[in-house]
């Protein structure tokens, strides 16, 4: 008969339990309201500053004198001072693709990064229309549209979809490379 001391039993039933209740308690939202896990998850119909826009609203909006900026927020792993290219990515025509400025806590060096950017595509316009986008569920564009707004900008919008939606309907990307990590005016 095989014999189980108390304390190997215990051990046990932790050893099992414990990684799943550490998940279970991963908080989602910073105290900022910013989302800080599962970026690929489901995300809402709505974030406070901006409008959400589907892919024929886009291409209208694409069609207006003042076309507003495309903002594409898909992650690049950035190593040892520069940006790896693991694998090609695409973007709508004409985006400006500012890497990593989704998560939903930025270092200083990603902050500055999103608020110079922003600043120089958008001549220091606040009412300059921008458009944000990532891929569908997912929560790297509603955290950088939301941190757009909290930066004054006024004119936002969520195109929730994202580049998933776009490429549904048939429309051309391009191969993209993010804005370099440094001042835009450089």
């Amino acid at each position: 008969m095989l014999r189980v001391s108390r304390s190997t039993l215990l051990s046990m039933v932790l050893a099992t339990t414990l990684p799943g209740l550490a998940v279970a308690e991963t908080p989602l939202f910073s105290t900022d309201g910013y989302r800080i896990a599962l970026y690929r998850s489901p995300t809402p119909v709505q974030v406070d500053g901006a409008r959400i826009i589907d892919t024929p609203q886009l291409q209208a909006l694409l069609q207006q004198p003042a076309k507003p900026l495309l903002i594409d927020v898909y992650r690049r792993q950035w190593l040892q001072g520069r940006f790896i290219e693991d694998e090609p990515h695409a973007n709508l025509p004409g985006s400006l693709w500012l890497a990593n400025t989704g998560d939903g806590e930025l270092t200083e060096q990603w902050q500055a990064y999103f608020v110079g950017h922003l600043q120089h595509a958008s001549a220091g316009r606040h009412d300059m229309p921008m458009v944000f986008y990532c891929r569908a569920d997912c929560w790297l564009s509603w955290n950088a549209v939301k941190r757009a707004a909290a930066l004054g900008y006024s004119d936002l919008y969520w195109y929730r979809d994202g580049l998933d939606a776009w490429q549904a309907a048939g429309l051309p990307v391009n191969r993209a490379q993010p804005a370099p990590l440094r001042s835009p005016s450089e």
